[in-house]
């Protein structure tokens, strides 16, 4: 595994002279989870953070009633665990591995020293703060303000967004992690998506495969103008 060019890769660490690059590929750490093994848990002591290298770890929390919420689910090149590198306190959340998942992982302390020696390395750390920021800001909107409808269109738009305003988008969760990532259970999610279909705002193609048809009609969903 060439650790430099995964990193020189990694939006995260993009921008950077050679030479720090090198230095943060002397601080890392390969490791490898096998899928359905835990990272971290909600509350551990946070010594680093990773960058996936391949495969994909979800973000969660677990209500004392025993209901998982899914915060995010990330992919190959993105960071995680990354907001505690700061702060110097222990996990909000739990993280497990999805699927046979690689990863790098910083160590604090080191990752710390570095920052100290070049800046630019805390600007690109607080840009993926903000979008992280402004993504947790939209959920806690769609589960409280909106009904599932809403929030599955508002999931469809961001998921559009994020693979440049294509109207073909492909789902690489379960129906049951969607659900959970809305805030609703797998019967409900697939009782909407059938009637969106019906009503022509999407089609289906496939297990993992929704069509946007009708791009306005999502919008007004989202917002709250129209409902199911």
């Amino acid at each position: 595994m060439d650790v430099e060019k995964i990193i020189s890769s990694t939006p995260l660490f993009q921008g950077l002279e050679s030479e720090y690059q090198k230095h943060l590929a002397g601080i890392v750490t390969k490791r490898v989870f096998k899928r359905g093994e835990v990272v971290f848990s909600e509350g551990d002591e946070a010594t680093g953070f990773y960058v996936i290298v391949y495969g994909r770890v979800k973000i969660y929390k677990i209500s004392p009633e025993g209901k998982e919420q899914i915060l995010h689910i990330f992919g190959q090149g993105e960071p995680f665990g990354e907001v505690p590198v700061f702060t110097g306190k222990r996990f909000p959340a739990c993280a497990e591995a999805l699927s046979d998942t690689s990863t790098l992982f910083f160590p604090r302390d080191d990752f710390i020293g570095l920052i100290r020696q070049e800046p630019s390395l805390a600007l690109n750390m607080l840009s993926v703060l903000s979008m992280r920021l402004k993504r947790f800001t939209a959920l806690i909107e769609d589960l409280s303000l909106k009904e599932v409808p809403g929030r599955l269109a508002a999931y469809l738009l961001y998921l559009s967004d994020r693979s440049n305003g294509t109207d073909e988008l492909n789902l690489d969760i379960s129906k049951g992690q969607l659900a959970s990532i809305l805030g609703t259970i797998p019967e409900t999610l697939s009782r909407i998506l059938a009637k969106m279909i019906n009503e022509g705002f999407i089609e289906s193609e496939g297990k993992r495969r929704i069509l946007i048809k009708n791009r306005k009609g999502i919008e007004k969903l989202a917002d709250g103008e129209r409902r199911l």
